[in-house]
């Protein structure tokens, strides 16, 4: 498909089209799909990063251990 960020921008952009009201009930369905789409990849690329990032964890000695991803609150 294409990169994590264009897809998040075309998702963004749906967003505002549907927030703007100006659509017809069959250009919203449609802009509806298409942002379904876009949030279905980005979903799953932030889920490989994070898989990536727990595997990835190197220790002082040079190892690696896997170390579940912690999100700041």
């Amino acid at each position: 498909m294409e990169k994590f960020e264009t897809a998040l921008k075309k998702l963004e952009d749906v967003v505002k089209k549907l927030e703007g009201g100006e659509l017809s009930l069959e250009e919203s369905l449609k802009a509806f799909e298409e942002g379904v789409k876009f949030s279905a990849f980005c979903s799953k690329k932030l889920n490989e990063a994070e898989r990536r990032v727990e595997t990835l964890i190197k220790q002082r000695d040079g190892s690696f251990v896997t170390k579940p991803f912690e999100e700041e609150e």
